[in-house]
């Protein structure tokens, strides 16, 4: 059976509270039997740690503040989160962190400096990033260079850039771009874009409830719609579903070596 890894899903949210059991299943009927979960704030993880007791072995937990998410007391949340990642061993990565200047440019230095907290706690723990990166690249990049050859290793989550953002990012040895659902529909260049991309760079997400691929674009987005993301890159890569599936997965397994583990 093929099998496919949802490296970025967000399964735990109130979108599935009424048959979240069901998307799981739904999953792991379409091959996708693992799935990894990005905490956004310190709120998120309760309901994300209670799914992943509830479904052992296919969801595993990320922990991280993401950038828009940022209130008051983030330093108190920041050292909060840090206790729980160093009780806990079952986190498979540092995420979902980075930089967001869409909504709100005016706080830049405190997205930077949460965003260079946590990638020091990837250097201490060794896990990896799953960062979030809009309207923001020159700023992340530049933050990411600055730990270049640090031996961090991670993935640029819901890649959608240019041919020279995906040059510059892929500079990084040891990272990934996560593509899902954008890369399906009709206006994206990304399929342009990933023809200069080798598919050992690339990881299967689908942002589940978010950016549902064609043909389920404008639906809630769940992990069981992996393999229509497949298929496209499929085509973009002139190979078959199962190459997509093989190499996607081993890469996955390559970044998150607990999943493979489980």
């Amino acid at each position: 059976m093929i099998e496919f890894v949802d490296t970025h899903t967000h399964l735990f949210t109130t979108e599935f509270d009424a048959d979240r059991a069901d998307a799981v299943q739904r999953a792991v009927d379409a091959g996708v039997g693992t799935l990894c979960l990005p905490a956004i704030n310190e709120e998120s993880l309760p309901s994300l740690m209670a799914m992943c007791d509830a479904f052992p072995g296919v969801c595993h937990p990320m922990i991280g503040l993401h950038p828009t998410e940022l209130g008051d007391d983030y330093n108190g949340v920041l050292d909060r989160m840090y206790d729980i990642l160093k009780s806990d061993d079952r986190f498979v990565a540092i995420g979902e962190v980075g930089l967001d200047f869409y909504w709100d440019d005016t706080r830049k230095k405190e997205q930077e400096d949460v965003f260079r907290r946590q990638i020091e706690w990837a250097l201490e723990t060794g896990l990896p990033l799953a960062i979030h990166s809009r309207s923001a690249f020159d700023e992340l990049y530049d933050i990411m260079d600055e730990y270049r050859g640090r031996g961090l290793r991670g993935v640029f989550h819901c890649f959608s850039g240019s041919d020279d953002e995906a040059c510059k990012l892929l500079s990084f040895d040891g990272f990934y771009l996560g593509v899902g659902g954008v890369v399906t529909y009709k206006k994206s260049t990304l399929p342009s874009v990933l023809k200069s991309v080798p598919l050992e760079r690339v990881l299967l997400e689908t942002d589940s409830p978010y950016l549902a691929p064609v043909p389920r674009r404008g639906k809630r987005n769940e992990s069981a719609y992996v393999p229509f993301v497949a298929d496209f890159l499929a085509t973009v890569y002139d190979c078959t579903v199962e190459q997509v599936a093989a190499v996607t997965t081993a890469n996955a397994r390559t970044l998150f070596p607990k999943i493979a583990k489980s």
